[in-house]
């Protein structure tokens, strides 16, 4: 579910002093995109939603919430962003981040 290598290499790459801030915000962003697509959902921009969620999760080593957003991401660019299911998305990105927070008890932001 999360490459504890990519975790360890962000922090290593940041510092540590860094790494709970650059967390913060990664969730925050992506929070902050998903609650978008569910107040106002829209098709059209599905395949630039996916792709920013998508590239969020490989910063962060969210490797099954990738998949799933880059999935959605061909479909969209297919034409058929319709057939996308979100719900599965955004529930991968709660186990994600629970997952990560059981190791990381200090990132419970976002």
């Amino acid at each position: 579910m999360i490459s504890w290598e990519r975790v360890n290499e962000l922090r290593d790459e940041v510092g540590i002093e860094d790494f709970r801030e650059v967390v913060a915000m990664f969730l925050e962003e992506v929070e902050d995109t998903m609650v978008r697509m569910i107040a106002a959902p829209d098709l059209s921009r599905l395949e630039e939603d996916m792709h920013f969620l998508k590239s969020s999760a490989l910063n962060l080593g969210f490797l099954q919430f990738s998949d799933l957003c880059q999935a959605g991401e061909k479909a969209a660019a297919s034409g058929q962003a319709e057939t996308v299911d979100l719900d599965e998305v955004f529930e991968s990105y709660a186990a994600s981040k629970s997952v990560f927070s059981k190791k990381f008890g200090c990132m419970k932001a976002a």
